[in-house]
């Protein structure tokens, strides 16, 4: 039989689980930077409705420059889009329980979300981020004042193969572990 816990381990152990709460405030700074990423988007957003309204005879290829701009758009609502996973995911997973399970608009992914599948979906989100920068890069390539060198695009595509094996290796054990506890469950049954 073991031995109870002497007070001050009780104390420490306390300590230990309290400190979780240091986390706290940098899911508030991850608000904040969600603030400036909406920010962003309405600034870009204004340039492009601006440059496409009153200039496009300066802008030669002026099909090119929007979608330019609106993949850049699509990339800060999608690192947008990453830091909710992040925050509300890891402040659930990691400091404490939201109780959203009756509002009407919880996330379908947060009753099942755990630090396995929040690392998945991460970067999941990683690579859907990586190929709109990708995608970007192959499309400024063709402009004539490219500034991408050739050692540039394969590095960018080096980086995006990295993200994807990552996530595939993630998922992979991820897998693996949910089998291993489903399995030392049923042997307990």
């Amino acid at each position: 039989m073991a031995k109870p816990d002497s007070a001050g381990e009780k104390l420490l152990e306390k300590a230990i689980f309290a400190s979780r709460w240091l986390q706290a405030p940098l899911y508030v700074g991850l608000i904040v930077a969600q603030g400036v990423y909406v920010y962003q988007f309405f600034v870009e957003l204004w340039h492009l409705l601006h440059a496409a309204a009153t200039q496009p005879a300066e802008i030669k290829d002026l099909s090119t420059f929007i979608m330019l701009n609106v993949l850049g758009l699509i990339d800060v609502v999608m690192i947008a889009n990453l830091l909710i996973m992040v925050i509300i995911g890891g402040y659930e997973t990691f400091v404490s329980r939201l109780h959203i399970e009756d509002h009407e608009d919880q996330p379908e992914w947060l009753s099942h979300v755990n630090a396995g599948a929040l690392k998945v979906k991460l970067a999941t989100a990683l690579i859907s981020i990586s190929s709109i920068h990708l995608l970007k890069t192959f499309i400024e390539v063709r402009t004539p004042n490219a500034v991408f060198t050739n050692d540039g695009v394969k590095w960018q595509v080096i980086i995006h193969l990295i993200f994807v094996f990552s996530a595939i290796a993630l998922a992979y054990t991820d897998k693996l572990m949910m089998a291993s506890a489903r399995a030392k469950a049923g042997d307990r049954h």
